[in-house]
């Protein structure tokens, strides 16, 4: 499902372009709507000559990262965070600054010269800076800009025994199976959404949902598998290797209570392993869209990740493609339903 095309690609809230234009050329002359907005999501239509309910399903191009936001004498890059990232996972992790690639390093004090009081806390990202290697600004300035992304660098492979690592499998690993759907036929209009911006607020879902006005909304995102490390007793958010997660509720928005039991009963009569993500934490598109215009039933199905919005995440392709047999017969089932539920 081209997983690890669109993982190596670089795309930061609101610097999505790499990501859309890979999309685009995949569907450019097979679909019936190809569009970007003035917010740069890519909407894409099919079946759209076809009479029935209009669904949309969404998947976020972009991607935690960097904002360099000043170049210090020394040649060092100052940056801030885009998205939600631990502080405790910056240092050391080699990173690709701007449209040329440049390498770097993100550092901070070494620990020989840190006084006792500070060995004892985690240093804050303001207290670290990205290393390019430049000797000073005026070398730094040839190859970076203020306003420049960063993004992890990261390479794509085989993990262990079945499972692949790589870098944003939140949402690349949505956007690979919205790519699948849509090169699929449909009994009605199926709109599908890569937006962008979620990361910084749930941005782009908003006006791409006003656009399509859409009857039912499915949400595709990879979602914490908080599997490891766990105390005794605790129930992880959801697990690798058990299906794709169905939500029932998140800081963004409920579930609609109806899809969700129709959604179940998909999986149960295809014989899709599924999973409930147990945690309310986070948010995904769904926040924005089911509040759009009258309001949208939307549902969520995830696939679960380790390590989302760190250099380095670990999914089941299992999961993967689990998550596309049951998006693919839930669509098939909206299709057959009124305009609203």
């Amino acid at each position: 499902m081209r997983l690890e095309d669109l993982s190596l690609l670089r795309g930061v809230s609101g610097q999505e372009d790499e990501v859309r234009r890979y999309l685009a050329e995949r569907l450019r002359g097979k679909v019936d709507l190809l569009e970007k907005d003035a917010l740069g999501n890519l909407i894409v239509g099919v079946g759209l000559h076809k009479k029935g309910p209009r669904v949309m399903a969404a998947a976020h191009m972009d991607e935690v990262g960097l904002l360099i936001h000043s170049i210090e004498e020394n040649g060092l890059l100052r940056f801030r965070k885009v998205g939600g990232i631990d502080d405790r996972i910056l240092l050391s992790k080699p990173v690709l600054v701007g449209p040329d690639r440049v390498p770097g390093v993100i550092g901070a004090k070494p620990i020989h010269l840190q006084e006792p009081g500070e060995r004892e806390k985690a240093v804050s990202w303001r207290d670290m800076a990205v290393d390019i290697g430049a000797k000073d600004k005026a070398e730094a300035e040839k190859y970076v800009q203020v306003g420049h992304m960063a993004t992890f660098l990261t390479e794509f492979g085989p993990f262990g025994e079945g499972r692949v690592k790589g870098k944003a499998f939140d949402d690349r690993a949505g956007c690979a199976v919205l790519l699948s759907l849509l090169e699929e036929e449909w009994d009605g209009p199926f709109f599908g959404v890569f937006t962008v911006q979620e990361e910084i607020g749930l941005r782009g879902a908003r006006t791409a949902a006003y656009r399509v006005d859409p009857h039912y909304a499915v949400v595709l995102e990879g979602t914490p598998a908080a599997d490891i490390p766990r105390k005794e007793g605790e129930t992880p958010s959801t697990e690798l290797g058990e299906g794709p997660a169905i939500s029932f509720m998140d800081r963004s928005s409920i579930a609609h209570p109806g899809l969700v039991k129709e959604l179940i009963q998909v999986a149960e009569r295809e014989g899709i392993p599924w999973q409930w993500r147990r945690t309310q934490g986070g948010g995904n598109d769904a926040g924005a869209i089911h509040l759009t215009r009258r309001g949208v039933p939307s549902v969520s199905i995830s696939v679960p990740c380790r390590y989302i919005h760190t250099p380095v995440s670990v999914l089941d392709p299992e999961d993967l493609w689990n998550t596309a047999r049951l998006a693919r017969a839930f669509i098939r089932e909206l299709f057959k339903k009124g305009d609203r539920s």
